[in-house]
């Protein structure tokens, strides 16, 4: 999914150990590969629950009880799409495909493709590494969003499916053994054991790089963890039931995703503004009276006001009220997403059409008592010159 994971799949497959065979945890898991789209404006979620529900949709909450610190003001809608049967080095496997849809415009797929036996740990690295270097998954990803989209067309306001998305994989672990078969505790996967599936490095890394690379690493119980980096994660969860983690980056990736549709939407838009700008003062005296600002004033108008509000409500779909575990790991991945920077550009990009805005209204009312005060003049002179003829 990776760009350079695809060159390096066949090698990682048979890449040598971190540690020898006969001492290697062995792992039951899976990969759960995300793919997040922008689709449009908003999505109005009891509506798409009316329409999607021959396929049992559900409004997914935290189960865990600190779950409360986290407040989601419209929960997204969850719904499972099918199941694909997809080639992971050489091996047909299959995938259940599921979507969460958030009310602010974003759809997030997902394809679970379990680990087809209980595994070796470097085996499960090399799968995890195949999952994420298969090109094919994108092609079957773009087909279920244009049928799911199809579907909820009527719940979303001005849909549109974006150029930008957002990709992501989960390394979902369910059960942690030794060799000879005793449950390990998380803490077993030491920094060493999960650089190769997480940052496809199998060579020895020094313990400045593995420090650098990987310094996002929670616990709550003595056999959970998760590790985060920015296009994946590893998360060892023994409770099938007990998606919290998954839910909170998942959350996190969807509110990056719209950040970068609006920044890019911004970047595009000031080019197009400079143009205009341009253009209307070429029209110099002729648009004196026809305001010939006023469509461009319009338009900036409406475009801060759009960003401004979806923007702020991404950021507030998700609040966390309390420094718990969970708001932990989502804080981290908004870290990792470098989401304070994108909001900065996209503050930075509205301040400039703000300033824009107030330049070329000042500009026009300038120009507007301009002409004002000629048509004065011209009126006074022409009193004059007919008192002066009568």
């Amino acid at each position: 999914m990776h760009p350079g994971r695809a060159e390096v799949a066949a090698e990682a497959i048979t890449a040598p150990t971190v540690a020898p065979r006969g001492e290697e945890p062995r792992v039951w898991g899976a990969a759960i590969v995300y793919r997040l789209y922008d689709v449009g404006y908003e999505i109005a979620l009891d509506r798409a629950l009316d329409l999607l529900a021959s396929s049992a949709p559900e409004r997914v909450r935290l189960v865990r009880g600190e779950g409360q610190a986290i407040q989601v003001k419209n929960p997204p809608v969850t719904v499972i799409l099918g199941t694909e049967n997809v080639a992971v080095a050489g091996e047909r496997l299959d995938a259940e495909v599921s979507a969460r849809v958030f009310d602010f415009g974003v759809v997030s797929l997902r394809m679970r493709i379990a680990a087809p036996r209980e595994m070796t740990w470097s085996d499960f690295s090399a799968f995890g590494n195949a999952v994420d270097a298969e090109g094919g998954l994108a092609a079957v990803f773009d087909q279920y969003v244009r049928l799911l989209t199809e579907r909820i067309r009527r719940a979303i306001e001005r849909p549109a499916l974006a150029a930008q998305t957002e990709d992501y994989v989960v390394y979902r672990i369910s059960r942690l053994v030794s060799a000879d078969g005793r449950p390990l505790p998380a803490s077993a996967l030491g920094e060493l054991d999960v650089a190769p599936l997480l940052l496809n490095e199998w060579r020895p890394l020094s313990a400045d790089a593995r420090h650098e690379l990987l310094p996002h690493r929670f616990s709550y119980y003595a056999d959970d963890l998760a590790i985060l980096t920015w296009d994946n994660a590893l998360i060892v969860e023994p409770e099938a039931h007990d998606t919290d983690v998954q839910y909170v980056l998942e959350f996190a990736n969807a509110q990056l995703l719209e950040l970068r549709f609006y920044d890019a939407a911004l970047d595009a838009e000031l080019p197009q503004m400079y143009d205009r700008v341009s253009a209307a003062r070429r029209a110099g005296t002729r648009g004196l009276l026809t305001r010939r600002f006023a469509p461009l004033l319009a338009d900036l108008q409406r475009l801060v006001a759009d960003s401004t509000e979806l923007v702020e409500r991404v950021e507030n779909s998700l609040k966390v009220t309390d420094d718990v575990y969970l708001a932990r790991v989502y804080s981290a991945a908004l870290e990792i997403f470098r989401g304070r920077v994108w909001r900065s550009g996209i503050d930075r990009k509205l301040a400039i059409i703000r300033e824009t805005y107030a330049m070329l209204n000042a500009e026009g009312q300038a120009a507007r008592a301009e002409a004002l005060e000629l048509a004065i003049v011209v009126l006074i002179v022409a009193e004059i010159v007919l008192a002066l003829v009568r």
